[in-house]
């Protein structure tokens, strides 16, 4: 199989869209705005068919990740999510994904509104891996 990021061949994963025929690397994944769920069934999406925040939230204007304190832009995105509890919290994706790979799935939480269920919930849907230890 061909990746459809790269375009080398050894592509192993494919979208999970019973239509899709796109395949890809796991590296090539994020450049190609591709999710990989680390749970469950261990599902993969190409960009086309990627599951989305459901939560309606519109970031106010000159609003920065609560990690690193860089602007978030001004809506949700693939490199931009939020909290679906408190939907105040705005991070980057690799923000986020530090922070879950730092803490671990019994510490990490939204880190404004300190919410765990339904932020962890939302993180493996949008293919934040979050180890166990």
């Amino acid at each position: 199989q061909r990746c459809f990021v790269c375009g080398e061949s050894g592509a192993t994963i494919t979208c999970r869209e019973m239509s899709c025929d796109r395949s890809f690397h796991l590296p090539c994944a994020m450049e190609g705005g591709c999710i990989t769920q680390f749970s469950g069934a261990y599902r993969s999406f190409c960009w086309e068919h990627r599951p989305q925040q459901e939560v309606e939230a519109v970031p106010e204007e000159d609003t920065t990740c609560l990690i690193c304190m860089d602007p978030v832009g001004d809506r949700k995105s693939y490199t931009t999510m939020v909290c679906p509890a408190c939907k105040s919290a705005w991070f980057h994706r690799g923000c986020i994904q530090g922070q879950a790979t730092r803490a671990g799935f019994t510490c990490f939480r939204c880190p404004l509104c300190r919410d765990s269920e339904a932020f962890i919930s939302d993180m493996l849907t949008m293919g934040i891996r979050i180890p166990v230890r």
